[in-house]
């Protein structure tokens, strides 16, 4: 793991703002604390991203009562290497653990494993852009899984790994990341990032992408 998320988080949000069409992310707390996307979901309209977690537990304190300060429904998400600072910060300022168990992963996609399609699915590759979704369908034309993926100079941010519960365990899910990984290179991307949910971490991780840091998620009550 490295001395601080920091680095990993400013350089995946640029990706993940860009994979979901959302505004640029805005400063969120004291100047360097962290960064604020308008999101626009139903529950989810606002979401604060932690920059200096580990560097400054105060900054979490801040960014928590800013969060709680909110209008709109908004998050906290933060990376971090010690959970258990970062969670009493967010919970003493009044917001709601959500999730402590995602990670930020990172890869080398010149080395990342290649996985076809397995038969019947078929491979769809739209790209726009910096962005690129690939899905695979079924033989009635449903889709069966899909994932997007976002160039920013030489990094690319996976964002949205999808399954159908009816098309899981059919190895749907590698052959995916091994399209989106592959486009992405083919644009000059070289390193990958994603956050990884609890579910997907053991995926991600068969196909070499190693655990930077935990990432903790909360909400205003």
């Amino acid at each position: 793991m490295t001395k601080t998320a920091s680095p990993w988080i400013r350089r995946w949000l640029d990706g993940w703002t860009l994979a979901r069409s959302l505004p640029e992310a805005e400063l969120a707390g004291s100047p360097g604390d962290g960064l604020r996307s308008v999101c626009g979901q139903p529950g989810r309209e606002v979401e604060v991203f932690a920059l200096r977690a580990d560097d400054d537990p105060e900054s979490v304190t801040r960014l928590a009562k800013a969060v709680a300060a909110e209008t709109r429904t908004a998050w906290l998400t933060v990376p971090t290497l010690h959970a258990d600072a970062v969670e009493t910060a967010v919970t003493g300022a009044g917001l709601e653990l959500l999730l402590r168990a995602e990670w930020l992963m990172t890869t080398d996609l010149t080395g990342h494993p290649r996985h076809a399609a397995p038969a019947p699915y078929e491979r769809e590759i739209r790209t726009e852009g910096a962005v690129t979704v690939v899905t695979l369908r079924a033989p009635s034309g449903e889709e069966a899984a899909r994932g997007t993926i976002a160039v920013v100079g030489t990094d690319a941010i996976a964002d949205r790994i999808e399954t159908d519960a009816a098309h899981r365990r059919r190895g749907l899910g590698r052959a995916v990341m091994s399209a989106l990984a592959e486009t992405a290179v083919a644009q000059g991307a070289r390193t990958g990032l994603l956050v990884a949910s609890e579910e997907g971490q053991r995926l991600y991780s068969t196909l070499g992408w190693r655990r930077e840091t935990d990432v903790l998620i909360a909400r205003a009550r």
